[in-house]
């Protein structure tokens, strides 16, 4: 199965569905961070703390598998030189109408996160990668091309998701999959052809090691973190923080 064209046409489907990781930010979000006024997230709910930021005017940005119009509009508002990577075309074109609105001249890039070879080596000062590695089957290789792709002391920020989250049937709260989990080999083969059938993104449920230690055997030093949930949108949300987010910096 090509993972990428599947997840790609899904997150298209996503977008004509309106899906809320589509949906761009609004007039006046925009007007309030020229004033300074401003916050962005990685994961569902809480925002990126300021001072994980350096300061932003001309700080040239990969945001990664971040399109939809929600981060980079906001980030190119504060000054940041902007580019866009995303798997889906729709996506894009979401950030495309907010910049040629809005005159913030973003560049947009369609691709898997896991090749950056458009870009070359020490490009970025930042990267800002909001939870999308769980539509990634194998994420060693996106911390090693992160590393390229940033210069030296570069900051990598990324949403990650933790892996028991996968393994639990929300319903009963009992663990019904073994990790590492992944619709492809976990799911019966019913529930995955529903799945196919709808158009669905595929996902999959890496563990810690691969998503906190892959970032450390990249060459990365995570600086900070913090824990977060779905904002009181799942049951999950009573037990435990299904989300997490890093800072790291390329030494």
């Amino acid at each position: 199965m090509d993972i990428v064209k599947h997840n790609s046409s899904a997150w298209d489907n996503y977008v004509e569905k309106k899906d809320r990781w589509t949906i761009p930010v609004t007039d006046e979000v925009l007007k309030a961070a020229k004033k300074g006024d401003w916050s962005i997230v990685l994961t569902p709910h809480k925002p990126v703390p300021h001072n994980w930021f350096p300061e932003l005017k001309n700080l040239k940005i990969l945001g990664l598998a971040s399109g939809g119009g929600q981060q980079g509009p906001v980030l190119a508002a504060l000054g940041a030189d902007v580019t866009i990577f995303d798997n889906s075309a729709k996506q894009l074109e979401q950030d495309r109408s907010i910049s040629d609105s809005y005159g913030l001249d973003i560049e947009l890039v369609q691709g898997d996160m896991k090749d950056l070879s458009v870009f070359k080596d020490n490009t970025f000062d930042l990267i800002f990668n909001p939870c999308s590695i769980l539509f990634v089957d194998n994420i060693s290789s996106v911390w090693q091309e992160c590393y390229r792709v940033l210069k030296p002391k570069g900051i990598l920020m990324t949403g990650l998701m933790n892996p028991i989250t996968f393994q639990l049937d929300e319903d009963t709260m009992k663990i019904i999959y073994k990790q590492p989990f992944s619709d492809i080999e976990s799911l019966p083969k019913e529930k995955l052809d529903e799945l196919l059938k709808n158009n669905e993104a595929l996902i999959f449920g890496h563990s810690l090691a691969d998503q906190i230690g892959g970032q450390l055997n990249a060459g990365f030093l995570i600086t900070d973190m913090f824990e977060d949930n779905w904002g009181g949108d799942s049951k999950l949300d009573e037990y435990f923080p299904a989300f997490l987010a890093t800072r790291a910096i390329k030494l």
